[in-house]
């Protein structure tokens, strides 16, 4: 490629294992150049390579230290880390140091909107607010279960109302304007409550050709509805009921068979109970598991809707005593209360085995703690520098100053360790790896309070409610009562369901804790890190997932461009073998030879029960969030694929997400050539004749060659010519 050429990175700035240099692979340093390297608006280079992008995070993020000795300080410490490992989120490493260049960008990756009202007022307000953020460069989540249901009596308009998913596709039409003009694609997360009357719509609303394509889909799943598909139940779908509409429809709220009272993120406006619920109209009643298999049908044929279990993240998160979450990031590992903001970073633990791909293989623990440990002051620092566009978000990241600090390459590094994905030993790892984390994490975050302060809320003086009483039993017992004052960081540290579990390994920490409070109210959050596993990390393998193959392919969004682009790469693993062990090692090997050993595994090698224990593994000690996709094979049964989901219910997850290969309806990021070329798409022309290609050949068309797989895409999603 002629972009590639041109970059000036030199490849002996690649990271090594062991003894041998691994240079970073074409594509990597193709994104890292696209993506994260600064230039001038003329496009001219201000880093020079990667090393010096490294420099300019440092720098940025060291700049916020309150003496010249302290900036030089952990200037060093902080390139230290980043040369170890450390990988700040695609923001931080894109726009920390870039005032000069862009100062209206953000270093945040993670946003949730404010409440969407139902009016038409308050949407648009939303709409607003939203493009604002999009345009710094921020992921933004939304619930839009919040507006009153498609035919609905709107008494101030005179009319019915159209149903949520109509205003969901002004967002849609807003985000694709605003990353067109930007030049980066937006994202966002649209969550529904398994509730509403309109979910069935919500189901199914992306099996319209290029239809919400700015969103990804997640429904709101509570422990009620899983109940009631265990069970084989009736479920209801019910609205909130205003004091007028009471009164105008002479309801009684007694009748069960009109009313139903539920929990609901708003209650002014509506009609609520002594406990707060809210007064439901009931819109329709069915049988839960036709809800349920309408769920499984859509999400194996187009990978949507995704499911949060949210009453899992509310009893799990450590702000229960202030927070009430309905939505996430984009990618789902962020579950965040109105105006939330949470920044991210990534450990590349590939980084840190010794004498990989040998019988003394190890994971170097000392190593890896101290690197989390500079890493988790220096994502603290992110704060000071978040540049977020909304001054509610701004208030919200500096009042509760959470972070996400995850891992990247956990796939890549079992297989230099040895050890198969999956396996009863890739668990105790996983485990161990976020167990270590959190703790490190929690012990830099005393050390930061007592340096530097703690986070705000740990300082504010909290009312008892009865509602904290009934969801803390604990509290009680203890001699709480209602109307007594609780300082927040009592609440967070000795009644949080996430910190009486790290109370369990170090009860002396948890009670330093309770009184000093910590620097930041969350701490860890494993991303999916896409384009920072490609580039930075030299394509090591996504987040917590296995490596999706070892030789493959990633469709790639280019600017100017009318299709994704095609790019072939390496799994890091393959690379490693190659400089350590065998360079003539390849996958699928007709020479035994040159074959790769059994522990090379991919995501055809892993079961959907292995991904869910392995992000169970993970999440006993993730306080926020985990984005994990479960990948199948496209001819995976469908009855086997449906009770994924309730093993992850089983399990304890926070939510689930899976992936088949669906050629008929859409083209993943990663895809294997093996896939497309048993694939045919049939193109056709003015005179009505039909072209049929494999999904892996060229075509030329409109002056461009495109992938006939990524054409059809375009072409079929609309989206062709519009990057």
């Amino acid at each position: 490629m002629e972009s590639v050429k041109r970059i000036s990175a030199p490849l002996t700035l690649a990271r090594t294992v062991g003894d041998a240099d691994i240079a970073l692979q074409a594509a990597s340093l193709d994104i890292w150049d696209k993506k994260y390297r600064l230039k001038t608006k003329h496009g001219e280079a201000v880093d020079t390579d990667v090393d010096s992008t490294y420099r300019r995070v440092a720098e940025a993020l060291a700049s916020v230290e309150l003496s010249a000795a302290q900036r030089e300080l952990w200037y060093e410490r902080f390139l230290y880390a980043l040369r170890r490992g450390a990988i700040p989120a695609g923001r931080i490493i894109s726009n920390a140091g870039a005032q000069d260049h862009k100062p209206a960008t953000s270093t945040i990756n993670c946003t949730v909107s404010d409440t969407v009202h139902d009016s038409m007022d308050d949407i648009l307000d939303k709409v607003h607010e939203a493009g604002l953020t999009l345009k710094a460069g921020c992921g933004i989540g939304y619930e839009f279960s919040t507006l009153r249901p498609k035919g609905a009596y709107v008494s101030g308009a005179g009319a019915y109302t159209s149903g949520p998913l109509s205003f969901m596709d002004i967002y849609d039409k807003m985000c694709f304007t605003v990353s067109s003009a930007g030049g980066r694609r937006g994202a966002q997360m649209g969550t529904f409550d398994i509730g509403h009357p309109d979910i069935m719509d919500f189901i199914r609303a992306k099996r319209e050709d290029g239809r919400l394509r700015q969103f990804n889909l997640s429904l709101l799943i509570t422990n009620e509805f899983m109940e009631a598909v265990r069970d084989d139940a009736e479920w209801t779908l019910a609205f909130p009921l205003s004091a007028e509409e009471i009164q105008a429809d002479e309801l009684d709220l007694e009748d069960t068979e009109s009313v139903i009272w539920r929990d609901w993120p708003i209650q002014d406006g509506y009609f609520t109970d002594g406990s707060g619920r809210v007064a439901c109209k009931i819109y329709k009643t069915l049988p839960a598991r036709r809800v349920w298999d309408s769920i499984m049908t859509s999400t194996y044929d187009f990978a949507e809707p995704g499911f949060i279990l949210i009453d899992a993240i509310n009893e799990m998160n450590n702000n229960w005593f202030c927070e009430n979450v309905r939505a996430t990031n984009p990618c789902g590992e962020q579950p965040l209360p109105p105006y939330g903001a949470c920044l991210l970073g990534s450990i590349n633990l590939t980084r840190f085995v010794l004498d990989p791909f040998t019988a003394d293989a190890r994971f170097d623990w000392d190593k890896f703690n101290e690197v989390v440990g500079i890493f988790t002051r220096m994502l603290d620092n992110v704060v000071e520098v978040n540049g977020l566009p909304l001054q509610q978000q701004r208030q919200e990241i500096m009042r509760k100053r959470r972070h996400g600090m995850g891992f990247l390459g956990l796939g890549s590094t079992l297989a230099l360790l040895g050890i198969k994905y999956g396996s009863e030993d890739s668990l105790a790892f996983t485990e161990e790896v976020s167990k270590n984390m959190a703790l490190t994490g929690w012990r830099v975050g005393l050390d930061l309070a007592r340096e530097k302060g703690a986070a705000p809320v740990m300082d504010e003086d909290f009312t008892v409610t009865g509602e904290m009483l009934r969801r803390r039993p604990e509290m009680e017992a203890d001699g709480y009562r209602v109307g007594d004052q609780v300082k927040g960081r009592v609440l967070h540290a000795r009644y949080s369901r996430y910190m009486q579990r790290i109370a369990e390994e170090d009860p002396e920490l948890v009670s330093e804790l309770a009184k000093e409070g910590s620097r930041f109210t969350h701490h860890t959050s494993i991303a999916p890190t896409g384009t920072i596993s490609l580039s930075l990390a030299n394509n090591a393998s996504n987040g917590i997932e296995p490596t999706f193959a070892h030789s493959y392919s990633r469709n790639v969004i280019r600017e100017g461009k009318k299709t994704k682009e095609k790019v072939d790469v390496l799994s890091y693993e393959l690379l490693a073998y190659r400089a350590l062990v065998d360079e003539e090692a390849a996958p699928f090997s007709e020479d035994p030879a040159h074959a790769l050993p059994d522990y090379f595994v991919n995501t055809d090698h892993v079961s959907p029960s292995q991904h869910v224990d392995v992000q169970a593994a993970a999440q006993r000690w993730v306080d926020s969030s985990i984005s994990k996709t479960a990948n199948v094979p496209t001819d995976f049964a469908y009855d086997e694929f449906k009770d994924i989901y309730l093993y992850a219910y089983e399990q304890g997850l926070k939510g689930c997400t899976t992936f088949r290969f669906n050629p008929e309806n859409f083209q993943g990021v990663l895809v294997k050539d093996t896939d497309l070329e048993r694939t045919a798409y049939t193109f056709t022309l003015e005179d009505g004749s039909e072209v049929t290609l494999k999904g892996n050949e060229e075509i030329e068309y409109d002056g461009e060659l495109h992938s006939a797989a990524n054409l059809y895409d375009a072409l079929k999603e609309g989206y062709y010519g519009k990057f």
